[in-house]
């Protein structure tokens, strides 16, 4: 594969609007920036004797970020994902001062609801939008989860009818595309090349009237870019194509070597995850990240073990987080 020449940009912020974990006491860490308690909204508080108390950021097993690109005089406002209630995302958004109006295209990085149903709110809040949304097209497959013992969960589903019906301009795309002039990458569809990430055992897609199983998640893709004079920066929903084939591929498709950050959801939660911990950290090394932000699906275990073996680039994520990259100056540029 011929390599994809990636502009480099001048300045990156990825704030988390939704996730697993708000902290309200974490403070600044390099590139993390925190949300202040002392500018949180108040809210009524019955019980308070100042009759009121902080309106403050909410969790849910879920994930969404907004992404803001500088490359020289142009900012570009991107929206990854959007969370798993349908006001989940749009409550952040307003206790963060982050004006829904502001957002110029969107990117859904697969299609299960914990990354799609804050569409609802959202659209709410914009009345009738009309800004690209970006995705693969078995993003609308039907799915359900089969556990051990028999047991079975049908997973909300999107509408197609609904979300095109709401204004949006759908763009379904398997293959890797641009945004933002050559600048933002959407990988599409990821190369599975490792011999651990399997995908997730007893996922399913309903297809041609049966249900079949569905363990690739083929639709999960990442946003890239890089940031002049440090490199890729790569941002993941849940990283159901596996992170470390999602790093290789980005490699790959860019022909960059060098890996700045790396932010989103690994999916290392849960039985049938952990057993592949230790070779993704393993793996991970290879990449010699400046910095790993595992967020949402990546799990407690998962979480604490990427902290202990990479401690100097581990990054704890919290709602409202808000990580900002900038480009090296170019030499013998005034400041």
């Amino acid at each position: 594969m011929q390599a994809i020449a990636l502009e480099p940009v001048d300045a990156l912020t990825i704030t988390t609007l939704v996730d697993n974990v708000t902290d309200s006491l974490l403070a600044d860490q390099g590139p993390a920036k925190r949300p202040s308690m002392t500018r949180s909204p108040r809210m009524p508080a019955r019980f308070s004797v100042s009759g009121d108390t902080d309106d403050a950021l909410r969790a849910e097993h879920g994930f969404s970020a907004l992404v803001t690109v500088t490359k020289g005089d142009r900012t570009t406002r991107v929206l990854f994902d959007a969370g798993r209630t349908p006001d989940g995302l749009v409550e952040n958004m307003r206790r963060l001062q982050v004006p829904p109006g502001e957002i110029d295209v969107i990117v859904l990085s697969h299609g299960h609801w914990d990354h799609v149903t804050g569409m609802d709110g959202l659209t709410r809040a914009l009345g009738r939008p009309s800004m690209p949304v970006l995705i693969h097209p078995e993003f609308w497959s039907r799915r359900r989860l089969t556990f051990p013992g028999g047991n079975r969960v049908e997973l909300p589903t999107t509408s197609k009818n609904a979300l095109q019906g709401a204004g949006f301009d759908i763009v379904e795309e398997k293959q890797p595309s641009f945004l933002l002039e050559g600048s933002l990458l959407v990988t599409g569809e990821v190369d599975r090349t490792t011999e651990f990430e399997r995908g997730f055992p007893g996922h399913e897609a309903h297809r041609d009237g049966t249900w079949q199983p569905d363990p690739l998640i083929l639709d999960d893709q990442a946003l890239v870019t890089s940031v002049r004079g440090h490199g890729l920066v790569v941002l993941t929903g849940c990283g159901h194509s596996g992170i470390v084939n999602i790093l290789r591929y980005v490699r790959k498709l860019t022909g960059q070597h060098d890996v700045h950050a790396v932010v989103g959801g690994f999916h290392l939660s849960g039985r049938a995850f952990e057993q592949i911990i230790e070779p993704t950290c393993a793996a991970l090394a290879e990449f010699d990240a400046d910095y790993l932000v595992p967020t949402h699906c990546t799990g407690w275990r998962a979480t604490h073990a990427i902290a202990a073996r990479f401690p100097d680039a581990f990054l704890q994520n919290s709602v409202g987080t808000r990580f900002e990259f900038q480009a090296t100056a170019t030499p013998g540029a005034a400041g």
